[in-house]
């Protein structure tokens, strides 16, 4: 039997050290917490704590009360998806990033929203947070969307990242996007900080995966569509964690080209994976790379079975659970995947763990 010890807080371990690939053959029990699906009974079926008031260290300085609000300078910006299915992730995930910065105060929320307003209920669990909610319209994509191997990845706002460069302020001119079923466990300003060159995103790639498979064999035996990468050493990359150069992206008319790839699947059927082939197609090895420890993905398994992971070797700065299994609905199961205990010291639902 192996056993895991859990901090209330990560925050106090060098990320490195805090989390350490590990095997282990029993599953970790935790208290189990039903969560309505409906939004018309969102009162009754999400109870979110308070989060613990953070503060800014000395060492960040003071913002100036007359540039406090979305275009001040000093801030770093993330944007997230809000809705009722993955909630109670997203939750947990602003949670980690607020309890692993230095400057917290500093940090804007960007939400995307599609079905309900929920930013009473961020208000209530987060009272001190920089934050705006913005509503992204099902209908601008809709049309758009195929069918893929998941139902889940079929969902509207899976695109709104698509959007960013519209549904944001144009003085946002860089955006951290984080998927929903994720937890950083490291300072999220040095992620901001990454130097982008001349690219447009960076995100971190995996050059050892087989690109090949994220598109249909019609698609490589067709020039028309194939010839996308003729001059490119394209690699996958996980489109969960990325930073974006908002300014670039309006220059060049991104989403246009990300449109017209979706277009093109609707009538010819090239790859199968929901929102991430057109986000290959127009920026696979056209992306400046990130170190590894910030997306540690794949820990929900495939997108079938849901199985356990591993994490993948060295150190770790956020874990992903990109993947069919998340780990709130295996806690709740009370069939958790180890690796999911990792994830729950920053669960606000319910009651206390």
């Amino acid at each position: 039997m192996a056993m895991i010890v859990l901090s209330p807080s990560l925050q106090s371990f060098p990320p490195a050290e805090a989390i350490r690939s590990s095997r282990l053959d029993s599953y970790l029990r935790l208290p189990s917490f039903q969560v309505s699906s409906s939004p018309s009974s969102l009162d009754d079926g999400f109870n979110f704590r308070k989060a613990s008031e953070f503060r800014n260290a000395d060492e960040c300085g003071f913002a100036d009360p007359k540039t406090t609000g979305v275009c001040d300078p000093s801030l770093v910006h993330v944007a997230i998806t809000l809705d009722v299915q993955y909630l109670r992730g997203s939750i947990a995930a602003v949670h980690s990033i607020l309890q692993h910065s230095l400057c917290p105060e500093n940090i804007f929320l960007h939400f995307l929203v599609s079905e309900i307003d929920l930013e009473t209920l961020v208000r209530s669990t987060f009272p001190q947070l920089k934050f705006k909610v913005y509503y992204f319209d099902p209908e601008i994509v809709r049309s758009l969307i195929s069918s893929s191997v998941r139902q889940a990845l079929e969902q509207p706002l899976n695109y709104a990242r698509n959007y960013l460069a519209d549904l944001l302020e144009p003085c946002v001119r860089r955006v951290i996007y984080l998927d929903s079923d994720l937890v950083a466990v490291d300072d999220i300003s040095k992620l901001w900080s990454t130097n982008l060159g001349s690219r447009t995103i960076g995100a971190p790639e995996y050059c050892h995966a087989n690109f090949t498979k994220y598109f249909t064999n019609s698609f490589w035996s067709d020039d028309r569509f194939s010839e996308a990468f003729r001059g490119r050493k394209p690699c996958y990359f996980n489109t969960g964690v990325m930073v974006i150069d908002l300014g670039k992206w309006r220059r060049h008319g991104f989403t246009k080209r990300i449109e017209r790839w979706m277009e093109i699947q609707k009538s010819d059927r090239i790859y199968e994976l929901g929102s991430l082939p057109p986000f290959l197609l127009v920026f696979a090895g056209r992306v400046a790379p990130i170190g590894h420890r910030w997306n540690q993905h794949g820990l929900g398994g495939d997108n079938v079975r849901g199985s356990c992971r591993d994490l993948h070797p060295g150190p770790v700065s956020l874990l992903h659970w990109s993947g069919s299994g998340k780990p709130w609905l295996r806690l709740d199961s009370k069939k958790p995947c180890p690796l999911d205990a990792l994830w729950a010291p920053y669960d606000l639902y319910g009651h206390p763990h």
